[in-house]
């Protein structure tokens, strides 16, 4: 297992450091899937507990919807298997999986009304007439759209939209809800309220959920856990503090959040060269590498400011700041680059030009491998 700076233990790729053992009801084991020479998914396997919602995370192509849409039967694997409740479907058809599908486009029939698109599903599956309607109606009080029932998707705004789409998907009490990027097309303000608004719904529910984003604020806030995807593989799976303060591996530092990345060198003496400066830092690994820290974990002070042994430090001089609402981002160049460091708002900056110095706490440190140029 690897090491932090501070010698403590790093989570597997798998999450797997605390040893948190997942009651599995939706099982996916080795899938993969081609796509002439290219590989979109790659031997990915994942655990998900009955009622937890988690989410696959990453880049655009690094497999994510591929892997749900295997899942929801719309694409088939070429390889590996899926279970939901101890149950193989890996070869059963889209219509007979019982997944509540909602796409990034939401996909509803705009020649229907609300609740016909909202009944569809019901209808598909053949049930009552009247049980159809006391169902939809229900659908349709659970996302707070029980007056809009008879308007076309056209006259409704992107949020209610989003709304009846999730709505239509519940309606059939799915086994698995599916969310494929659902929240991208709306504004700021409205995906922030929808992120708690489907996240208040889906516990309420006690609902299996994969959601599949790119937005890494949408994982964090809206999941029990996190997939972080890469090139068709999943990097590491954990809490949103595990992936967050604990990221396994240097593409997830890098993606999750934001980082830091000051490269060093440990030299024959057991010292690490800092920016140009020797530090002392049992990092554990030799020659050259890069040192991750988030930006608001770093503070600065004046040149001639001592610092405790607990603590790093790295001279340069400021290029610029700039404001961004609840915080200022500041600029910094030294030795060996540049680095960005996050005060809060109303502080006192430092001037474009001042000579200062840029501490942080060693413990909030990560070494991570140099990567080949």
């Amino acid at each position: 297992m690897e090491k932090d700076v501070d010698g403590r233990d790093k989570p597997d790729h798998d999450g797997s450091a605390r040893n948190v053992w997942i009651m599995s009801y939706l099982e996916l084991a080795g899938l993969q899937k081609r796509y002439g020479a290219s590989i979109a998914v790659d031997e990915v396997s994942l655990s998900v507990a009955k009622g937890e919602s988690v989410a696959l995370l990453g880049p655009s192509g690094c497999g994510k919807t591929t892997t749900l849409r295997m899942l929801a039967g719309l694409i088939a694997p070429d390889r590996g298997t899926i279970r939901v409740d101890g149950t193989e479907i890996t070869r059963l058809p889209a219509h007979k999986r019982n997944m509540g599908y909602v796409f990034q486009s939401y996909a509803l029939f705009p020649h229907l009304s609300v609740a016909r698109n909202v009944a569809f599903g019901l209808e598909e599956r053949g049930v009552a007439r009247a049980e159809i309607a006391r169902q939809v109606a229900e659908g349709l009080a659970m996302v707070q759209l029980g007056h809009l029932g008879e308007r076309r998707p056209r006259e409704l705004s992107g949020g209610q939209q989003q709304r009846v789409a999730l709505a239509r998907a519940l309606v059939i009490r799915p086994s698995v809800l599916l969310l494929d990027e659902s929240l991208s097309n709306l504004d700021a303000k409205l995906r922030d309220a929808m992120r708690h608004e489907i996240r208040s719904i889906q516990r309420s529910l006690g609902i299996t959920t994969l959601f599949v984003t790119h937005d890494q604020v949408e994982a964090l806030t809206m999941c029990d856990r996190i997939a972080v995807m890469n090139r068709g593989r999943i990097a590491q799976i954990g809490t949103a503090e595990d992936i967050y303060e604990r990221p396994a591996t240097r593409f997830v530092a890098e993606f999750v959040g934001r980082m830091n990345a000051l490269p060093a060198t440990r030299d024959g003496d057991g010292k690490v060269l800092l920016w140009g400066g020797r530090q002392q830092l049992a990092a554990p690994l030799e020659g050259a590498f890069d040192l991750f820290v988030r930006p608001q974990r770093m503070r600065i002070v004046a040149p001639s400011e001592t610092v405790g042994e607990t603590n790093l430090r790295v001279a340069g001089r400021v290029l610029r700041s700039v404001f961004v609402g609840d915080h200022v981002e500041v600029l910094v160049e030294g030795a060996g680059g540049q680095l960005t460091v996050e005060m809060p708002s109303g502080t006192a900056l430092p001037a474009e030009g001042d000579e200062v110095a840029v501490i942080w706490p060693t413990a909030d440190s990560l070494a991570f491998a140099r990567e080949a140029a």
